[in-house]
């Protein structure tokens, strides 16, 4: 249909070629209010423009924000309406024209609303008694029917005519009550479209509070351990606040005031004769608010009426301090500064019992009705700060603060040498203590710094501390500078010195105490430290006779001893250290030499240290690795447990390379102890413990700002390394049955004798390429000359080792040898020669090579019967360095049987397949494979002089084979007939025998 339609258009376009065709997609279109939708407006002819039209006529711009506009191409435009509101709706109209050619198509737009709660409020609360309005808004188009529904039926205004449902959709309760109170259901219907929606309301009805006064009338008395009690009873609903006011103050908690937590009690501390008066006890909630008034009745306290601040200047004669009381009986007056009382230990004069005298006669207190008086005589700057007078009499006290200013010249505290080197920024810090402020400046050789030529000095001035940063550029700018400091009273200098600095002098290795892989160095700091603080130090350690390797650890208070780790068992090794502060490093101290302990075994018990995080029940145990016995450490375990309980907390494993494990959701205030062991391939080591408490549990818990989850680090580190570990299992699991690799095949090759991939379909190839000549079903076989099974048995030559030579010269003639024929799985698959490589036989490579060796006996080492005479170290320097000698293929078909050879000098036997990886030794070299059928075993013998047989290995034309440099080609047909003219014993092994650790040679 679509290509018909293509072909009218392409028709119409061809034949009349002014002719525009006009279509728009969708042909009409319904969206909902608030929503938005888009019209395709495609033109088949030549249009030049296309425009769209409201329905109003007005045409489309393209920056209206609610209908846009886009062509995308000459042949298409695009009209978009955005957030449709009621006036979206009507006929749009897309017209397309070229020169005085037009066409158009318009498209029916509607537009209605779905039911929308425009304003429900949940809860809505009224006053009890009063007529209560319950909004529900909705709007839709067509308009909704709204029903009320509460306690799950349906409102029947005909059977109560307190309830009306309102014109707007509103529910009026007339005095509503009480037990009006609860949830109501605003439902609205279309029926038109069958929508239904609701919104459920809660209405609240709150309750007048109503109060009353314990006691309407309260007497109290201003004294020091006494207090006024107010008290009221408020009830309402909801429960109404009780405050309490007076003179028209709102009165909170306080030093004065204490107001229980439901605001019934007013409790006045230290009560004052200004604390009397009427109280007001103010109950109050949504429904309104009452007041019931208290009155308080005081007697008179101490009161201090008068107490000014004073100034003096240093060395006055004398300035004096006065205080003024009131109170009913009259007060007695004293006077504090800091932890001084000054009428302590003072001596009273018989003539004037009222006043008092310091025994240097510098402080004088007199006293004189409601008023005291402090002298202070040859004033100093010492005597500046707060003094304290305190009023009291049998009710009570009253107790005030003043300040003495003494004004003095100013006074220059601090260090007068500073040391840094050059190129590096250092502050000399004048701290001066003057009243007023003082103003300083800086000279150096009499001129005022920074002057015109000196670039590399700063000033920097705090209201009590000035800086003069210098950075040196030569040893010109060490030296003298003078601070000056004056104020109005006087001025004060002092002379600072700026001293070269100097790297720090070599640290004192006092002892080396070694471990397995560990060693820990104590030491003495440096005898100097050039002046300026050390930042790190600087230790290396060495082999004897070789390269220097070192590591700096950062320097922290106290630090005597710095841990070496990464070192052999039982070495020697050289350390020394030296010390950096920022000038440089220093000169390393002396080598010390230390031997390292032989392998442990278990690691040592790690050192714990911990730390409080931000939640008092969540804590940071760290460790520090120890010596790890001589073996890498696998993992640390830790558990804990609260100290009152005998039950640990679950263990948890922590990864070798972690140095921390968070412990968070502890008891508070309780007290922890915490073992942390670690575990290498030899054991674990002895735990290392700490103890600590938690946080006391706050008053008031914090909100959660961060949300953090309910997992630790080191659980969402565990939940990472399990979900990638059982990702690696799928995947190596997958391999192994598909592909046949993988670790599980490794580990199924060399510890279950599992076969290879693809070793069983490739020995039956190999198979039937060995018989093809002869179509005999016989498998492929190791053969190996009788004269094999004794060269460690006895006192018969040995097996060649690394002494013996690898390059043997041609057997005489005369010279009868067994060959050793051992037969690995082949790659090649169509012909018996390529059942044979040529160089470095290997398992891997899966190549066979077939060889012979014919050497004197005196060319063979002693024989040896220790274990470790084993093939896997013979046969190393014949795989890595010679080619073997290459004897024929064996045709297994028709060799007639004969007795062994009984050639009285049995050969040097030099087997190229690497040995087996089992525990059978030397034995499982030399035994041969029985064949599980009796019926299918021959035994096969052939002679022939050695030196007859061809040191050429059997390949196909294609594949030469390399043999002392030299390359021999032969057909299988040659190789066959040269076989059953040669003697040897075979023994044939089933091809479906199972395959032994992987490096043994098998058919």
């Amino acid at each position: 249909m679509l290509q018909i339609r293509d072909l009218i258009w392409g028709l119409l376009f061809a034949g009349c070629a002014a002719a525009i065709q006009v279509q728009i997609t969708p042909t009409q279109g319904e969206i909902s209010v608030g929503e938005s939708k888009f019209f395709l407006c495609e033109v088949v002819g030549d249009a030049k423009d296309i425009d769209w039209y409201t329905p109003s006529g007005e045409k489309i711009l393209p920056n209206r924000p609610d209908i846009f506009v886009s062509r995308g191409d000459e042949t298409m435009s695009t009209l978009t309406i955005y957030h449709a509101n009621v006036d979206s709706a009507g006929i749009y109209k897309c017209v397309a024209r070229n020169g005085d050619k037009e066409a158009q198509a318009t498209v029916q737009v509607k537009i209605f609303q779905k039911i929308t709660f425009q304003s429900a409020p949940s809860p809505q609360e009224f006053n009890e008694g009063d007529d209560a309005d319950i909004v529900c808004d909705v709007v839709s188009s067509p308009p909704p029917a709204i029903i009320w529904k509460h306690k799950g039926s349906r409102i029947q205004v005909a059977k109560d005519v307190r309830f009306k449902i309102m014109v707007n959709g509103h529910l009026q309760i007339r005095g509503i009550k009480k037990i009006d109170e609860g949830m109501y259901n605003c439902e609205a219907r279309i029926m038109a479209r069958g929508e239904i929606d609701f919104k459920m309301i809660k209405v609240v009805v709150n309750v007048l509070p109503t109060i009353r006064a314990r006691l309407s009338e309260v007497n109290a008395t201003a004294d020091s351990d006494r207090s006024a009690l107010l008290a009221c009873d408020a009830d309402g609903f909801p429960e109404p606040t009780v405050t309490w006011a007076h003179n028209n103050v709102v009165l909170e908690t306080g030093n004065k005031y204490s107001v229980s937590d439901d605001g019934s009690e007013l409790l006045i501390k230290s009560v004052k004769k200004v604390d009397e008066g009427d109280y007001t006890c103010i109950a109050k909630n949504k429904a309104g608010e009452k007041a019931e008034e208290v009155s308080l009745n005081v007697f008179v306290k101490p009161r201090i009426t008068y107490l000014n601040n004073q100034t003096a200047s240093e060395f006055d004669e004398q300035v004096t301090l006065t205080c003024e009381a009131s109170g009913d009986p009259t007060p007695t007056i004293s006077w504090s500064f800091q932890n001084r009382v000054f009428t302590e230990g003072e001596q009273a004069s018989w003539t004037r019992p009222d006043k008092y005298e310091s025994l240097d006669r510098n402080i004088v207190v007199r006293t004189h009705a409601r008023v005291s008086s402090l002298t202070l005589k040859n004033v100093l700057f010492t005597y500046a700060g707060q003094y304290l007078c305190t009023a009291s009499n049998s009710i009570g006290q009253d107790i005030k603060q003043l300040y003495l200013e003494v004004r003095y010249a100013p006074k220059i505290l601090g260090p007068v040498t500073v040391y840094t080197w050059e190129g590096n920024a250092a502050n000399i810090s004048c701290e001066v203590e003057a009243y007023p402020g003082a103003s300083v400046v800086w000279f150096r050789d009499g001129l005022q710094l920074p002057s015109s030529n000196t670039t590399n000095m700063k000033i920097y001035n705090t209201p009590t501390i000035s800086y003069l940063e210098i950075t040196p550029d030569s040893q010109n700018d060490f030296g003298s500078y003078n601070c000056t400091a004056t104020n109005v009273m006087g001025s004060e200098s002092k002379e600072f010195i700026l001293i070269q600095a100097e790297v720090p002098s070599s640290p004192e290795i006092e002892q080396v105490e070694p471990f397995s892989s560990t060693a820990v160095v104590k030491f003495e700091e440096p005898d100097s430290m050039g002046g300026v603080p050390i930042i790190k130090y600087r230790v290396e350690w060495r082999l004897t006779g070789q390269d220097w390797t070192g590591k700096e650890h950062y320097a922290s208070d106290d630090m005597t001893a710095i841990t070496i780790v990464g070192l052999k068992p039982e070495t020697t090794y050289e350390v020394k250290m030296s010390a950096i502060n920022g000038k440089g490093e220093g000169e390393s101290s002396l080598p010390s030499t230390f031997k390292t302990e032989p392998v442990q075994g278990e690691p040592s018990a790690p050192i714990l240290e911990v730390k409080v995080q931000e939640r008092g029940n969540t804590l940071k145990v760290n460790w520090i690795k120890q010596d790890d016995g001589g073996s890498p450490i696998k993992h640390y375990l830790v558990r804990y447990k609260a100290k009152h309980v005998s039950d640990w907390k679950p263990e948890i494993r922590i990864p070798h390379n972690s140095e921390y494990v968070m412990l968070s959701g502890l008891d508070w205030n309780t007290e922890y102890e915490v073992h942390v062991v670690a575990e290498n391939q030899q054991g674990k080591s002895e735990p290392g413990v700490i103890s600590f408490r938690t946080a006391t549990d706050p008053t008031t818990i914090p909100d959660a700002v961060d949300g953090g989850s309910g997992l630790g680090t080191g659980a969402i580190v565990g939940i990472l390394i399990v979900v990638f570990f059982l990702l690696l299992v799928g995947v190596d699991v997958t391999c192994y049955f598909l592909n046949k690799c993988g670790l599980l095949m490794c580990i199924a090759v060399n510890f279950c004798g599992k076969a290879g991939p693809g070793a069983k379909s490739k020995d039956m190839e190999e198979g039937q390429a060995a018989f093809t000549k002869d179509e005999s079903k016989e498998p492929i076989v190791e053969v190996r000359t009788e004269e094999e099974q004794t060269p460690n048995q006895g006192g018969g030559p040995t097996e060649p080792n690394e002494t013996t030579p690898l390059t043997e010269p041609e057997p005489a003639a005369a010279d009868t040898t067994s060959m050793v024929v051992n037969l690995l799985p082949s790659t090649a698959t169509n012909s018996v020669a390529e059942s044979f490589s040529t160089a470095q036989s290997s398992p891997a490579s899966e190549s066979t090579t077939l060889t012979t060796s014919a050497s004197s006996p005196t060319k063979a080492a002693p024989a040896k019967a220790s274990p470790k005479n084993s093939p896997a170290a013979q046969s190393s320097p014949l795989n890595a360095n010679t080619q073997p000698d290459v004897g024929p293929l064996v045709d297994l078909s028709d060799t007639p049987k004969a007795p062994p050879s009984s050639d009285p000098t049995p050969p040097v036997s030099e087997p190229v397949s690497p040995p087996s990886a089992n525990a059978d030794g030397p034995q499982s070299q030399r035994d041969t494979v029985k064949a599980p059928d009796s019926t299918q075993n021959k035994d096969l013998q052939v002679d022939g002089p050695a030196k007859d047989a061809p040191n050429a290995l059997c390949t196909d034309s294609t594949t030469p084979a390399h043999n002392d440099g030299k390359t021999v080609k032969d057909d299988s047909t040659k190789c066959e007939t040269e076989v059953k003219n040669a003697t040897a014993e075979v023994k044939t092994v089933p091809n479906e025998a199972p395959q032994t650790n992987g490096n043994e040679s098998k058919a």
